[in-house]
């Protein structure tokens, strides 16, 4: 009974000094982290959707030449498949400290050859087998472990956000792509149209009484804009061929691609979001396992203040006794209990377990900060879909209303002198400005749905 009542004291004991604590999340800032991209009173319309952040990335790309690049740059961008050989690595230190609870066991065969003064030799062997184990009571193998296990948490994590990087990437340039193509072709579209205006008022110089060389100067000047302005979107085009290339772990190349016209996003995106945060991004869950993996470091860096039992046992067969050589030999047994207690260490354990306190309270606020920027991040994605939107379609109306301009002051020009070749250079480039913004616009908004899936932490699915 006594045996009894001591070690439910000491478990108790242990208990109130914390050793064997699990981590359980600690309060954070959770409330309001997403603004309402449309009400001036920042309220948020629906509260926990999270649905298009659960979207696997071929339900949101489906273009298949998208899906295929995504494909290639998950099977060979280098960060990713360093990302996965991390997570090898730390499984590997995590197995390391499981096996730790078992004993070390180490076999240590001996053999000797003696000769006194010419006489025979003599023969004597040994062939121990030693076994140590260390007796976990006050908790530091176990924090140990799971110390490793938030880590491996964690650099799963780090893996998933690699990931979620390099589809979101890949989207991006892809679409990016797109939209030069698309640009390129208003552009070379406008490049014909100032190509027609200038031979038109060259032809109206040489044939119609008092109409200027200046207009058929600043028809060509216009004509040549337009052409500098198709070599500096072909260059942008080729690097972000090398880019994309790059991200996809090939050399520069031409990559083959749908058309922007072709592409088809979703459109309707619920604002309430809140908490699910911590769940979805895997950055932030990141974060929490690695202020999980401070707790249990704090654990560890408490556990030194408590004694270090170990027990050695022995067995060996020899034939040698006391310097006296039997045969055949005998077993010989032994084992041995050791207490080491730690008294004075020029401060290094308290100093230790302070470090250790500082650290996790750097890694909750690190974990604060994820979720407050996770929060950000969907903020912006959002108002930037329905500003860009919004854009989109108010461009759309313009480019209609100028191509008519155009039309209508070409007409104008041909058949009255009121109307001068300033007003159809004007409008030409005022409708190639629009058409750019435009498709520039639509760009964003398809930028915008990217940003938002990753910012919701679509990628881990």
């Amino acid at each position: 009974m006594k045996k009894i009542l001591s070690i439910a004291a000491c478990s108790l004991l242990l208990a109130s000094c914390g050793l064997y604590n699990k981590y359980e999340r600690p309060e954070v800032v959770a409330d309001g982290l997403v603004r309402d991209p449309v009400s001036l009173t920042d309220t948020l319309a629906v509260s926990d959707t999270t649905s298009f952040g659960n979207l696997p990335w071929r339900q949101l790309f489906t273009d298949p030449q998208l899906q295929s690049l995504i494909q290639q740059g998950l099977d060979n961008n280098p960060d990713l498949l360093n990302a996965a050989l991390n997570v090898n690595m730390v499984n590997e230190a995590l197995k390391v400290a499981k096996l730790a609870f078992l004993p070390s066991v180490v076999l240590s065969p001996q053999g000797t050859l003696a000769s006194f003064d010419g006489a025979a030799a003599s023969k004597t062997y040994s062939l121990p087998v030693s076994a140590s184990w260390n007796a976990d009571l006050f908790g530091n193998l176990l924090s140990v472990k799971r110390s490793a296990q938030m880590q491996l948490l964690a650099t799963k994590d780090y893996q998933t956000v690699v990931k979620c990087n390099i589809v979101s990437g890949i989207a991006n340039l892809y679409y990016t792509l797109l939209m030069l193509d698309r640009q390129i072709e208003i552009v070379s579209d406008m490049e014909k149209l100032t190509r027609e205006t200038w031979e038109k008022m060259q032809f109206m110089h040489e044939n119609r009484v008092g109409y200027r060389s200046t207009a058929v100067q600043s028809a060509e000047a216009a004509y040549y804009s337009v052409q500098t302005q198709k070599i500096d979107l072909q260059r942008q085009m080729r690097e972000m061929e090398n880019s994309l290339s790059l991200l996809v772990g090939q050399h520069g190349q031409a990559i083959r691609r749908s058309t922007f016209a072709a592409q088809s996003l979703p459109s309707q995106f619920a604002t309430g979001v809140g908490i699910q945060l911590l769940n979805n991004r895997a950055d932030v869950h990141y974060s929490e396992m690695s202020l999980a993996q401070c707790f249990y470091d704090v654990e560890t860096a408490r556990s030194r203040f408590y004694p270090n039992i170990t027990v050695t046992a022995t067995a060996a067969f020899t034939n040698s006794a006391g310097g006296v050589v039997i045969n055949p030999g005998k077993w010989l047994l032994s084992a041995v209990g050791s207490l080491v207690q730690p008294v004075f260490q020029h401060g290094q354990i308290v100093a230790g377990l302070k470090v250790a306190k500082m650290k996790y309270e750097q890694a909750y606020n690190n974990w604060q900060n994820a979720v407050l920027k996770a929060g950000n991040e969907v903020s912006n994605a959002l108002v930037s879909y329905n500003s860009y939107a919004d854009k989109a379609a108010l461009d759309t109306k313009r480019v209609n209303v100028l191509k008519q301009n155009v039309e209508d002051t070409k007409r104008l020009m041909e058949s009255s002198s009121n109307t001068t070749y300033l007003e159809v250079i004007s409008a030409q480039s005022s409708l190639l400005n629009a058409e750019i913004s435009e498709v520039t616009d639509q760009f964003n908004k398809m930028q915008a749905v990217v940003n938002l899936y990753q910012a919701l932490g679509g990628g881990a699915k």
